[in-house]
């Protein structure tokens, strides 16, 4: 009899495990199926990403060698190849190569787009941060606003940035800029006081707050503005209207 038994409950677990086999095995085998498909998709992925990687790495160095020949078409022309071959690190990097060709083109307003392209296309603020901090220097030099140059300065300066320093004395500058004193003194300050500040960017910030303090440093605008205005040319009429300049300048008699 207990033979009989164990024969029936020895059954009743190879039907148990038919119906858990018949059950599961699918579900495991399309588990398995799945992960094997996405590992094939990621092998496959990274493959294609080193190969584009491998591609801009050369066309970017044909870029630096068309540069030391000073061939500025070949050169864009391969920066242009890098920037569409590339991703992350060569990416930024060609569009920032670009945006110096154009800036030594005089098309500074391109040369802004392509450096903010440069920035926006990694996520390593050492690859990043420099090239928005040259977007944000070029356009202090345009018509731009203060809060226009203000809010691109303001994220660099943000703790463990790496351009903090520089985008700090920048953002001084900007408010000198605007006639904003105090507020450029409170930065200078800020620099001054501030740790991993570089030595030289230090001197300048306690030597701006000296001329702050001192009266000596006023509003850049209008020095600025002095700059930008067009020379004064003196008539022969007028010139002659001034006692003593009624002619050019006489040489000296000889000794």
């Amino acid at each position: 009899m207990t033979d009989i038994f164990e024969q029936v409950e020895e059954e009743l677990r190879s039907d148990r495990y038919k119906r858990l086999a018949r059950t599961w095995l699918p579900v495991v085998g399309g588990i398995l199926v799945l992960a094997l498909i996405a590992a094939l998709g990621w092998w496959g992925w990274q493959s294609y990403e080193d190969s584009r990687a491998a591609k801009a790495s050369v066309a970017y160095e044909r870029g630096i060698e068309a540069l030391q020949t000073n061939d500025l078409a070949a050169a864009e022309s391969a920066f242009s190849e890098a920037e569409r071959e590339g991703n992350g690190a060569y990416k930024s990097m060609a569009l920032a190569q670009r945006a110096g060709l154009a800036l030594a083109a005089n098309r500074v307003d391109e040369a802004i787009e392509l450096l903010d392209q440069s920035a926006k296309a990694v996520g390593d603020p050492l690859l990043s941060d420099p090239s928005a901090f040259k977007a944000a220097l070029l356009v202090m030099d345009t018509d731009a606003t203060y809060e226009e140059i203000e809010g691109r300065l303001t994220p660099l300066t943000r703790e463990g940035r790496p351009m903090r320093a520089e985008a700090l004395e920048a953002l001084a500058m900007a408010q000198l800029q605007f006639g904003k004193n105090t507020e450029a003194r409170a930065t200078f300050v800020q620099l001054q006081l501030g740790q991993a500040v570089p030595d030289t960017v230090r001197q300048r910030a306690q030597a701006a707050v000296a001329m702050i303090d001192g009266g000596t440093l006023g509003s850049l605008s209008d020095t600025l503005d002095a700059q930008k205005a067009p020379p004064v040319v003196v008539s022969p009429e007028d010139q002659a209207a001034v006692p003593g300049a009624s002619g050019p300048p006489q040489a000296a008699p000889a000794e």
